[in-house]
């Protein structure tokens, strides 16, 4: 030890060891059974295919894109992010997922996620909603649980699957798919194959002198005539963005 002022710290070197070992398996080999479950719950070994669509006014906040960065994909599967900038939502989608089954490659792919630039995801958010799509019950769409702006916010919950198609906001269930008529589109996961089966335009804003609604509720409203199935994963917690900074 050699000391050449006060401030001088004190370095403890460590002692040369010698390791014998039998090994060690690891923790997934540990339990491989529980490992081999949890992979199959995960679906990642099928394919996962997903172009996320996000449409955006050509401005998005730090904070949204630093979540976004932390999204974790499928391991080794197609992912791409697909921005349309400046149209209306409505026809931003429209125009998205036509581009999406017009095109070779695309067209083959499993999935569409819908992201928004006022949308906070959790980092395992996608790897849930693409676990909960075809879990127990086999769903059309699946989206993450978000709430409307302000201290009066509501979930983006809509309708009881008991009753007649309804968009009345519904009361969340903890850590569960809970189905439902309808959802936002912040966060939301399709099969493509939704739109194979829908007439276009798929998303439609609604604005009219005896009511008016939005492009998601118009494209579930007709998907859930259609006899097709729609659930929100409540464990996907999804932050939303307003101006001032509040996440909602």
């Amino acid at each position: 030890m050699m000391s050449t002022s006060s401030s001088t710290k004190t370095l403890t070197l460590t002692k040369p060891q010698i390791i014998i070992t039998g090994g060690d398996p690891g923790k997934q080999n540990a339990d491989l059974e529980a490992a081999s479950r949890r992979l199959r719950k995960g679906r990642q070994y099928t394919d996962l295919s997903t172009v996320c669509i996000i449409p955006t006014r050509g401005k998005i906040e730090a904070r949204v894109v630093e979540s976004w960065w932390a999204l974790q994909t499928p391991m080794n599967q197609r992912f791409i992010r697909m921005m349309v900038k400046g149209m209306e939502v409505g026809d931003a989608y429209n125009t998205a997922i036509q581009h999406i089954l017009d095109h070779p490659e695309l067209s083959k792919w499993r999935y569409v996620l819908t992201l928004e630039e006022d949308n906070l995801p959790p980092w395992d958010g996608l790897l849930k909603l693409l676990e909960s799509i075809d879990g127990r019950k086999k769903y059309d769409a699946v989206g993450g649980l978000y709430w409307t702006k302000g201290d009066a916010g509501q979930p983006m919950i809509y309708g009881d699957p008991r009753e007649p198609v309804n968009f009345l906001p519904q009361i969340p269930i903890e850590d569960t798919v809970q189905e439902c008529h309808g959802l936002g589109m912040g966060f939301t996961l399709f099969r493509l194959d939704v739109f194979r089966k829908l007439p276009a335009p798929w998303f439609v804003t609604v604005q009219e002198q005896h009511g008016q609604g939005t492009q998601d509720l118009y494209a579930f409203g007709n998907m859930r005539r259609m006899g097709m199935r729609v659930a929100c994963d409540t464990r996907v917690k999804v932050g939303h963005l307003d101006g001032d900074g509040t996440v909602w």
